[in-house]
Formats: C-alpha cells, structure tokens, sequence
C-alpha cells in the first residue's frame, strides 16, 4: 500500500499548561480515535528504512505512530505554535520538525523514495498533489486523509473522470482505504473522511510525455464538463468545432461524449493527434 500522509491531531490536549485548539483558518479537523490511528500508520507499510515526511503533524498524534516505524520522521507544520510544541511532545531522535509551508517546501530535500502521510485540509488538496506529483523527488507512496468525496474523485475511473483524477493517476496508482467517520475528529467536519492509498507507477504511464501539452487538452476538455467534447475542446483549445471532430474522429473518440466519460489512454490519442 502507500505510506502515511496525515494532518492529523487529537482533541484538545494540555501543555505547558495551554489548551490548544482546531483552528479554522488552517482548516484543522483533530483525528482523536487512536485505534485508526495506528491502522493508518500500520496501513502506510513503513518501514525501519523509511524516511517519512508528515504534513500537518499537529501535537504529534500520528506521529508518534510513525516514528516508531520509520527511520525518520520529517515533519512539516505551517502553524508555529504547534510545531514549537511538538519535539516536547514527541522526544525522539528520529524526529526532525520544521516550521514551513508544504507548498514552498523544497522536497529536493529529503532522500529519494521518501513516504508521505498527510490529512489534507480541503482547499489544500489540489495544489499539493499536484506539487507532489509533479516534483523532481515524488513521494514514492503517499497515504492520504481527505474528505470522502476527494478520495472518490481521485480514484475515479471512467465515467467520473475530472482533472484531479487524470493529475494524480498519470504517476501513481491509487486505492480507496477506510472511510473514517466525521465523528472521529475534533471538531467534527460536515463530510465523513476516507483514506486513499498511491504507488508511484514504476514506469511511465506514457513515454516522452510533455505533460504541459497534455494537461492543456485536459484542461480544455474538462472547461465546460456539461457540454460535449466537440464543444469543450473547441473552446479550450481555440479551435473550430468541425478540427475539434477531425480530431476525436482521429482518435477513435465520439465527439458527443464528455470529458468525465475519457480514460487516461483516450487523452492520450488525443494528445498525439494535436499540434500543439
């Protein structure tokens, strides 16, 4: 499976005599059953020689799971209180904490074949796995927390098909884990949350891909997802109606089908049949 990605704290806890709470700002929901817990660090299939990077650590409820089975722990907090407070809670040699934000963190940094373990607030979701994905050093698992309704749209296959789903299945394979209920965490989000489990393909999808051009058709295509591709790729990609048929035509593709309906293989005929 993949390994542990996890924003997750529990409830509210004492500390040097301050009561820390969820902010909202930050969009913290505190995990506080210690039973999914260690199932999410047990499912993360860590081991001694791993090093795993935990985004939004929190008090360390997680991360005490990891660093008893990782060889480090490197820890990325936006919020500094917490991250001030966090190497008091865990004391471990193999913990190294650092006060920054995931999104302008050099993930060049850590060693190759890292995992990551995060529970990802949700207007954070798309740009960091995009930022994970995409970079030179990618994780080599990621073990998700997100809301149930983000797992879904990752998984996906054809059909329900969106941008994320392409953005994040192109590199890792990715499976649905436990659903994880809205009751579990402090203060209880609205939607239940689900884990999500990625392995990096060992080899790429496509060979040679320009990913820029790629991503382009898929973004036309998904422009306006109500209409048919003949129209959405028209527009997106500022072509007439009748070179956006010729093209799917090309491509073996029904111009009266929708963007959501495609598969990664079918972008990809579309994708060699276009100039760019």
């Amino acid at each position: 499976m993949a390994a542990g990605l996890l924003h997750i704290i529990i409830g509210s806890v004492v500390i040097a005599g301050s009561m820390e709470y969820p902010k909202k700002s930050l969009g913290q929901h505190w995990l506080k059953d210690e039973n999914i817990l260690e199932s999410i660090a047990d499912d993360a299939s860590i081991s001694g020689s791993d090093t795993v990077l935990e985004i939004g650590p929190g008090l360390g409820n997680l991360t005490k799971y990891l660093v008893k089975r990782s060889k480090k722990v490197v820890a990325i907090e936006l919020d500094e209180v917490l991250a001030a407070k966090l190497l008091h809670n865990i004391q471990s040699d193999n913990l190294e904490v650092i006060p920054a934000d995931i999104l302008k963190f050099d993930l060049t940094n850590l060693p190759a074949s890292y995992k990551v373990v995060a529970n990802i607030p949700y207007y954070l979701t798309s740009n960091l796995l995009r930022i994970l994905c995409e970079s030179s050093n990618p994780p080599s698992t990621m073990t998700l927390l997100v809301q149930k309704e983000v797992a879904e749209r990752i998984c996906a296959g054809p059909g329900k098909m969106s941008v994320l789903a392409v953005s994040v299945q192109l590199y890792y394979k990715c499976n649905p884990g436990m659903v994880v209920p809205a009751k579990a965490f402090m203060p209880p989000p609205k939607v239940d949350s689900q884990v999500v489990f990625m392995d990096k393909r060992t080899e790429p999808l496509f060979k040679d891909l320009d990913s820029q051009k790629y991503f382009q058709i898929v973004r036309a295509g998904f422009s306006e997802r109500r209409k048919k591709l003949r129209s959405s790729l028209s527009g997106g990609l500022r072509i007439t109606k009748d070179a956006a048929d010729k093209l799917l035509k090309k491509a073996g593709i029904d111009s009266s089908r929708r963007a959501q309906d495609l598969s990664l293989q079918e972008w990809h005929k579309i994708y060699e049949l276009f100039p760019g």
